[in-house]
């Protein structure tokens, strides 16, 4: 689609379909013709941003002309229904890029100054707008909101009401600050992004040759009139991966320079993960669980080993797409395996790279492995893996949009999120659950190299890890890593590392604090767990979630459906690392930003624009 044919715009199709000639009339009577046609131009720039998500999420054209979709459909949202774009892929970062692109887009064709804001502690995109360009704004703002499931509301939580309505920006007319959001839904309609992933605008008033916040934030909230603009790209204010681009907006240099609390590192994924189902797989477990279960001394625990442990339901393909769909931020993923690979994972996508366990473990006399523990304590072993990294079973999955903040600290210490359940009193032994005599090892090791006693377990959420103080470990418990390593299945000898000892030894070390995390655990083997999975779907206020169960269920394949329709609920939006998502990159390089004029990087904010 060109640029130059504002009328092929799919947002614009859908309005002259959806709203009456008659309404449209009226429209043209009360909106100039050069701010309708601006209208049209920056919805037609918002459907060809140059970024395989983005085009998808923005209702635009697929190649040849296809449309990606853009049919309007009625959604509830808090037992209210709103229009909604319908999008396929659509995401919550996707969403919210899609917001703050559709409003730059708009301000840019009309001509009228703003400039995006940093520093404040939500994830909502901010732009500020000159206060006396408001009325030119709120007119802008009717059109747009009637051709694109527009919405407007006060940021203090108010009902969003229809953006081309008059009455909706009469009632807002109070408010400093406005949060508008373009509604979307995936076509399953388990997805509605509108509110929680708007873009606010700040009306700043001009007051003794300033123009001044409406509100607080980190940065500054005094503004000289005269303060040249500079451009910056819009996953400055919205993240997105870093993959795809979303163009460029107008801003200051004190918005784009990094913050204390920004993180600049880069963080990455870990999982640990096998194919259950392999036949060459089971039969070497088989075989080694039957000999070293006749070896003297050499019995398993029944959770050590069982088939519960290892069975998997394609849990690790929602993971991913819950990192799709919530976690932007990340870098690279690693998926540790013993030499298996997923048949739907699309290895070619960049991001994504499956790391065979002969890669990373420093004893390969110590392979194959069945015991996670030892997995876990080879993972610093990766190559190009960052120093900070979270890791993750299978079985845990990202429940809403999150931070880096979240899990790291912006100066590299980490958190980690200990539970209400406790490490049992006393030394590890042979009867012991394989998760008590770990944490009791952990114990051990930790009051003889501090003097302290911990008595906590983990959460079962993303740790978050860092590659140096493993490597720490490795050489200071040197003799408890390497019985870890050679265990062949979990046994008394075991220490969590990654997921107990990390934590608690960067703690002692001042490397680590205790975080707080809203998560919840579902044991799949509980008689409650289908209604604890429906509430989890119908609420979708965790931040992570984990699904386990560490018993084989009396009906397996009833459980297995029971899973499978939950998560194909809560996650339907597939993941650019599955074979048949259709996700490609672009073949052109992004759009190389703007040039602003010799007289616009010092002119006054009245001189910006066309």
């Amino acid at each position: 689609m060109s640029l130059n044919n504002p009328e092929a715009s799919a947002l614009v199709s859908t309005y002259r379909s959806l709203v009456p000639l008659g309404a449209r009339r009226r429209i043209v009577r009360r909106v100039p013709h050069p701010l309708r046609s601006s209208v049209k131009r920056s919805l037609a720039s918002a459907d060809a941003v140059r970024s395989a998500v983005a085009v998808r999420a923005l209702g635009g054209q697929g190649r040849g002309g296809r449309r990606a979709g853009a049919g309007i459909r009625v959604v509830r949202v808090a037992g209210k229904h709103v229009r909604a774009v319908e999008v396929p892929g659509a995401t919550a970062w996707a969403a919210r890029a899609r917001n703050l692109h559709i409003l730059v887009s708009a301000l840019e064709e009309a001509g009228i100054d703003y400039f995006c804001v940093r520093g404040h502690a939500s994830l909502t995109p901010a732009v500020a707008v000159p206060a006396r360009r408001r009325a030119e704004l709120e007119a802008l703002l009717r059109v747009v909101g009637e051709e694109g499931a527009g919405y407007a509301g006060p940021v203090s939580g108010g009902p969003m009401r229809p953006g081309g309505a008059v009455a909706t920006w009469r009632a807002l007319r109070g408010e400093g600050v406005v949060r508008v959001a373009w509604n979307v839904c995936d076509p399953s309609g388990h997805l509605v992004f509108g509110r929680e992933s708007g873009c606010d605008i700040e009306f700043w008033a001009e007051r003794d040759g300033q123009l001044v916040a409406p509100r607080p934030n980190r940065v500054m909230t005094e503004v000289p009139l005269d303060a040249g603009r500079c451009w910056a790209e819009q996953k400055r204010f919205s993240a997105v991966p870093a993959v795809y681009s979303t163009g460029h907006a107008r801003t200051l240099p004190e918005f784009v320079a990094a913050l204390p609390e920004d993180h600049l590192f880069p963080i990455d994924v870990v999982y640990t993960w096998v194919d259950d189902s392999d036949p060459v797989w089971r039969a070497n477990r088989d075989a080694l669980r039957g000999r070293q279960a006749t070896a003297p001394g050499g019995a398993l625990h029944e959770q050590a080993a069982n088939d519960a442990r290892y069975t998997s339901r394609d849990e690790l393909r929602y993971s991913l797409r819950s990192i799709h769909q919530y976690a932007p931020w990340v870098r690279h993923i690693f998926l540790v395996t013993a030499g298996q690979v997923p048949s739907w994972l699309n290895t070619d996508f960049p991001g994504i790279r499956v790391v065979d366990h002969r890669e990373i473990f420093s004893d390969p006399n110590a392979l194959p492995t069945f015991n996670s523990h030892a997995i876990e304590s080879q993972l610093h072993h990766i190559p190009d893996l960052s120093e900070h990294f979270l890791y993750l079973n299978d079985d845990v999955f990202f429940g809403r949009p999150v931070q880096p903040g979240q899990f790291f600290h912006a100066n590299g210490l980490t958190k980690f999120f200990q539970s209400k359940a406790l490490i049992p009193s006393g030394r590890a032994g042979a009867e012991d659950l394989p998760v008590n005599a770990a944490g009791r090892n952990s114990r051990g090791l930790i009051a003889q190299q501090f003097g302290t006693v911990i008595s906590q377990k983990m959460k079962h959420t993303p740790h978050a890890l860092r590659r140096s103080v493993l490597t720490e470990i490795e050489q200071i418990y040197a003799k408890a890593h390497r019985v870890t390593q050679h265990s062949r299945f979990r046994s008394p000898s075991d220490v969590p590392i990654a997921s107990s000892l990390h934590h608690y030894y960067a703690f002692h070390s001042a490397r680590a604090t205790v975080g707080d995390i809203r998560y919840v655990y579902v044991d799949l083997a509980d008689a409650l767990a289908q209604r604890r999975l429906d509430n989890l779907l119908a609420r979708r206020n965790f931040d992570t979630f984990c699904m386990n169960d560490t018993v084989t269920a009396a009906d397996p394949d009833a459980q297995s459906r029971m899973v499978k329709n939950f998560l194909e609920a809560y996650f339907p939006v597939l993941s650019p690392f599955e074979k048949d998502s259709g996700i490609r990159l672009p073949e052109d390089p992004p759009p190389s930003p703007p040039h602003l004029r010799a007289d616009e990087r010092t002119s006054g904010p009245g001189r910006l624009g066309r």
